[in-house]
């Protein structure tokens, strides 16, 4: 009784601390700068859409959520291709060999992304790529890479080996294993890597900040920075923009949460 008591406790804790900002937000969201600044953490003395009326009246919004609709599908649907692609190739390799190959793409994991901020810009300026949503896709899903791989690789072990030698048996191909076997047998895991980095890509700020220049190029996260002045900071309008950022992500995870949650399951309770 005691320890269960003590779980919900932690249940309650744990929501009350993923809760209480989201509301804080929300509410700062319904304020005026005015009132914003005399009670942040307060119940706004009247409910007013005027900030988001403001943020799409004032700012291109439209463009922005554009660009970042763009990068995000562009990044997550090329990600999954290859990631899926050099995951299916580890698994069939061979023990030792995918092992080795595994191991390389999960130590790209450990190099963190601000060591290559040069060499990446120096390549893209060379490339003819700044000021571009599809190079900034691109040098994301190469970034992404060690992750995505490290993640279906992951799952695709759980699969079972003896589907793909029946098949190998009756003369498939490595590319129809791949689309009538591993594929649709590893949907769940590809929902729940998408889920995974949909909200990465949608909330990248390094790379858009680093590539992008063009006010027209500006992904979401790019444009709050707008808000953020040298001496005064409109928070009612930055927190407005970040509900509105939110709504996609939140979408997101409604609609594939089925498969979230089953292809999390499935690689936890694999032996």
């Amino acid at each position: 009784m005691l320890l269960r008591g003590l779980g919900v406790a932690l249940v309650v804790a744990f929501a009350l601390i993923i809760v209480v900002p989201l509301m804080i937000v929300l509410l700062a969201s319904l304020k005026t700068t005015p009132q914003f600044i005399q009670d942040p953490l307060g119940w706004p003395e009247s409910f007013s859409l005027a900030n988001y009326t403001a943020l799409f009246a004032k700012q291109p919004m439209l463009t922005y959520f554009g660009n970042s609709v763009f990068v995000t599908l562009f990044t997550v649907s090329g990600e999954l291709l290859v990631a899926g692609m050099v995951a299916y190739g580890i698994i069939r390799t061979g023990r030792k060999t995918g092992g080795w190959m595994f191991g390389l793409f999960a130590a790209g994991l450990m190099v963190p992304s601000q060591v290559n901020m040069i060499p990446i810009y120096e390549l893209v300026h060379r490339l003819g790529w700044s000021n571009s949503l599809a190079g900034l896709s691109l040098v994301t899903i190469a970034m992404l890479l060690p992750l995505s791989v490290f993640m279906l690789g992951g799952f695709m072990r759980t699969l079972p080996g003896e589907l793909f030698e029946a098949g190998a048996i009756d003369g498939a191909s490595e590319w129809r294993l791949l689309l009538r076997i591993a594929l649709p047998l590893s949907a769940p895991y590809f929902a729940a890597t998408a889920c995974f980095l949909f909200v990465i890509v949608w909330n990248e700020l390094l790379f858009p900040m680093l590539l992008l220049t063009g006010k027209d190029k500006l992904t979401l996260p790019l444009a709050m920075l707008q808000f953020r002045g040298e001496f005064v900071t409109d928070y009612p309008m930055l927190l407005t923009g970040v509900v509105v950022a939110s709504i996609p992500i939140i979408a997101v995870f409604v609609l594939l949460q089925r498969f979230f949650i089953s292809g999390a399951m499935a690689g936890s309770m694999k032996g």
